[in-house]
């Protein structure tokens, strides 16, 4: 026998490379999911919609059982399609929108259905050509009809999405009807799976880690309150900065948080909207007061605008001189302080609901600040021209200040409505920082 020799090529980390051993596959996606998990673990919402996606699974699943069970597909046959689109369409991300599309589904199937059902008949009564009459006339006169009632803006907020299935499920039923000896049981059966998909839904969103979308509302509302009270606390700290602290570091833009503020309207909408199609729950009641919520928003809103308009003030046209705004730098700060002090007990008052004695401690403290505003526009202090620069700028910025007070006490007033209305629980009186 010949003899071979076996010549072992060493890599260059002298290890040999029959020694090596393959990776595996998971060290791949080790990095994908290491970040995918971190972004779950710090982003609560994140893990929501996780959560929502497997309960959307879940829900798919169990419909699915009417083709895949012959007991289930001998009853309700290809019918069973209708169960998923159920699914499908109306499971929403917050519970409220769900209730809200699925009673908005079954209230115009049931219409829409009955009302096919019944053009069907009468037009397969008068048969012959003036059957085809009757039913171009029904279709017209309720496809018209229904989708002007979608143009109304009641009618539009809440159920366009019933109008637009009434629509569907009418013309579906009263056309096929023709062509069908049996209108009522082919009804029949699409009612009850479209009702099968709704329990599914329901009975899920209801029951498993439910989002419920008044507090989404709550809670963001409340949020806003302090991202003001930062806003109002960076233009004081950047409008009384001397020139050498703003070389030094570069000043925080304290109207980001507002701008966040303005763009809130639509979302606030939309979820009170679902907040209204939610049962009792948690802190929130019947007939809880949500348009309160609305009113309330709009009043941040206002007070986000003119925390804005104070980025005037820092024009260099319009800016104060050194020296004369380190005359007036405390009697301004302790307002805006104020001010911050009072929108944070606003959303302490909003979070815990709990009532605030306004009249003994809002009230009062507003009219403090007033006090410390009429200090700096006193002649004996506001020892300046109108006509030149400084003038100018103080009168923008005092004139601000005012019209945020205003808009402070109107925000007291919504706010103290919210707790009685609410039924917030009474608690301490509000402790007046000094």
């Amino acid at each position: 026998m010949d003899s071979s020799t076996v010549i072992i090529i060493e890599d260059g980390d002298g290890v040999n490379k029959s020694q090596k051993k393959k990776k595996p596959y998971v060290c791949y996606c080790q990095p994908f999911v290491s970040v995918l998990m971190g972004k779950l673990s710090n982003n609560g919402h994140g893990m929501r919609k996780v959560i929502h996606s497997i309960k959307v699974g879940v829900a798919l699943v169990l419909v699915s059982l009417l083709y895949l069970l012959d007991p289930f597909y001998d009853r309700v046959g290809e019918n069973a399609m209708w169960a998923i689109m159920t699914v499908v369409v109306t499971f929403e991300f917050f519970t409220g929108a769900t209730l809200s599309k699925g009673l908005n589904r079954g209230i115009g199937t049931v219409l829409g259905g009955g009302l096919g059902c019944l053009g069907a008949a009468f037009a397969q009564a008068v048969g012959g050509v003036g059957k085809g009459i009757v039913v171009g006339i029904a279709v017209f006169v309720f496809g018209a009809g229904a989708t002007y009632t979608r143009q109304m803006p009641k009618i539009k907020k809440k159920y366009d999405y019933g109008a637009m299935v009434f629509i569907l499920t009418f013309n579906m039923i009263l056309v096929s009807g023709l062509r069908a000896d049996q209108v009522l049981e082919l009804a029949r059966t699409r009612l009850s799976t479209i009702l099968m998909g709704f329990a599914v839904c329901i009975f899920i969103s209801l029951l498993v880690f439910p989002v419920w979308a008044s507090d989404e509302l709550h809670d963001s509302l409340v949020s806003r309150f302090e991202l003001l009270a930062r806003s109002l606390e960076g233009f004081s700290k950047e409008y009384f900065e001397t020139a050498n602290q703003k070389e030094q570091k570069a000043s925080a833009n304290f109207s980001s948080d507002c701008k966040s503020i303005l763009h809130s309207k639509t979302r606030d909408e939309t979820l009170v909207n679902f907040a209204r199609w939610e049962p009792w729950h948690g802190k929130f009641g019947f007939s809880y007061p949500w348009g309160k919520y609305l009113k309330i928003g709009e009043d941040l809103r206002d007070l986000a605008t003119i925390i804005i308009s104070l980025k005037s003030c820092l024009r260099p046209s319009t800016q104060l001189s050194e020296i004369f705004r380190e005359s007036i730098k405390e009697p301004c700060q302790t307002v805006i302080a104020s001010l911050a002090w009072t929108v944070r007990e606003f959303e302490e008052s909003i979070q815990k609901m709990r009532k605030c004695q306004f009249e003994e401690t809002i009230v009062p403290k507003l009219k403090s600040i007033r006090i410390e505003l009429s200090v700096v526009t006193n002649p004996s202090t506001f020892k300046v021209n109108l006509e030149n620069a400084n003038g100018l700028g103080l009168v923008s910025f005092i004139y601000s200040l005012m019209e945020m007070v205003e808009k402070m006490e109107e925000l007291a007033k919504e706010v103290e409505e919210l707790g009685e209305l609410g039924g917030f629980h009474k608690n301490n009186p509000c402790v007046i920082p000094s």
